[in-house]
């Protein structure tokens, strides 16, 4: 019999976590497969506008910071600028961001999502929603909240203190690699 999961002082005083590597391609699977269920249901509408997750990725994160630039944006998303302006023009194009100059430097696109934008990153987020919604009803609050440790010890440094300050509340956070 395999052995399971087990917490084991360190000389710190801490317990280190010992996972045999069956238990954590297991782990990396339900990865996959809950990304798979987590991003079917908004892929679906997207599809019918001709979209894809780029979309939906820049769509969401224009929301949870309006008027970001597109340099913060560009950081965050880590993607090239090329495939930025790309998915950033025809959003555009399709009246969901509106792209303003910025007031401190003319060079700068300050973004923002417009009406129609604000309902179809509703309409995305609400499917996403549902779905967390009811798989954090299962789990329960401990694993909730375990959940939440498991991914943020995943995200890379830069993008963690930037999360971070996201979920402080923090008005203008700034992107990764950003000084602000």
């Amino acid at each position: 019999m395999a052995r399971t999961i087990t917490a084991a002082p360190s000389p710190g005083g801490e317990n280190l976590l010992f996972l045999t590597d069956e238990q954590l391609r297991k782990g990396i699977e339900a990865m996959f497969f809950a990304y798979r269920g987590f991003t079917a249901d908004p892929d679906r509408i997207l599809e019918t506008r001709g979209y894809g997750r780029a979309h939906h990725r820049a769509l969401h994160f224009i929301h949870r910071d309006q008027g970001q630039t597109v340099t913060n944006l560009l950081a965050m998303l880590g993607v090239t600028k090329q495939s930025l302006n790309r998915v950033l023009r025809t959003l555009v194009e399709d009246g969901l961001v509106e792209a303003r100059v910025g007031r401190r430097d003319k060079r700068e696109r300050n973004l923002f999502l417009t009406e129609a934008g604000e309902s179809f990153e509703r309409e995305l987020s609400e499917a996403q929603r549902a779905r967390m919604r009811a798989a954090y009803r299962t789990a329960g609050p401990a694993a909730v909240a375990g959940f939440r440790q498991v991914l943020e010890a995943m995200m890379d440094p830069d993008l963690r203190r930037y999360y971070q300050s996201m979920k402080d509340g923090a008005k203008d956070p700034g992107g990764p690699g950003t000084a602000r």
